[in-house]
């Protein structure tokens, strides 16, 4: 197992499509991270769901899921399952949060996602963050579009269970779904704590990575 500790974290970004999608696929990476590493800066965009009890919902989870961190979000208006056809303005707002923050580290949705708004913003990330390490997050769902991960955050039980704990108390307009509930978050957080030696974990997806072997 190869462990890859980044130097200096002192700023992440993180991109969803959806409030609640950053705390399903990152929720327990962001609570080691920034419990870990007090004053983080964290700048946070989702497309969808602004002037709703949605966007509540996501200002008060992120808040939890990112404990001491310096946290910036912005919750936009675009329609739910239709950023294909608003390419345009989604492409902006990546493009304008590119320009106030350049993070060490980047958390956003994954290419192979069946979802068309996660697939269509994963797609976007690269247009504007460039030359900046991106983890692709994954949600399970109906789709079956779980594949097969390149990178493994390992989380402490405690953690587990707090990220499932604050899923269920911050997002009370998803409990309705059939997927949403803690035997789902935590299950899927087993399988891929078997697959890097722990007990729990969260699982991304790397489609380029840069090495400095020589440390320059």
């Amino acid at each position: 197992m190869i462990r890859f500790r980044p130097a200096a974290t002192g700023r992440i970004a993180l991109l969803a499509a959806h409030c609640d999608d950053l705390a399903i696929g990152a929720g327990g990476t962001l609570l080691t991270l920034c419990s870990a590493r007090p004053g983080l800066w964290v700048d946070a965009l989702v497309l969808s769901g602004g002037g709703t009890e949605r966007e509540e919902e996501e200002h008060a989870a992120l808040a939890a899921f990112c404990p001491g961190a310096d946290l910036r979000l912005t919750v936009l208006k675009l329609p739910d399952g239709r950023l294909p056809a608003h390419w345009e303005e989604a492409k902006a707002a990546v493009e304008e949060l590119r320009a106030r923050t350049d993070p060490d580290l980047l958390f956003a949705p994954n290419r192979g996602d069946a979802h068309q708004d996660h697939r269509g913003l994963a797609e976007l990330v690269p247009t504007a963050f460039r030359d900046h390490q991106a983890l692709g997050y994954e949600i399970v769902k109906w789709d079956g579009d779980l594949g097969r991960p390149t990178a493994y955050q390992p989380l402490t039980p405690e953690i587990a269970e707090t990220k499932a704990d604050l899923l269920h108390r911050h997002y009370p307009s998803q409990r309705h779904r059939p997927w949403y509930d803690r035997e789902a978050f935590l299950g899927l957080a087993r399988v891929r704590g078997i697959e890097c030696h722990a007990r729990y974990a969260e699982a991304f997806h790397v489609n380029k990575l840069t090495l400095d072997l020589a440390g320059g």
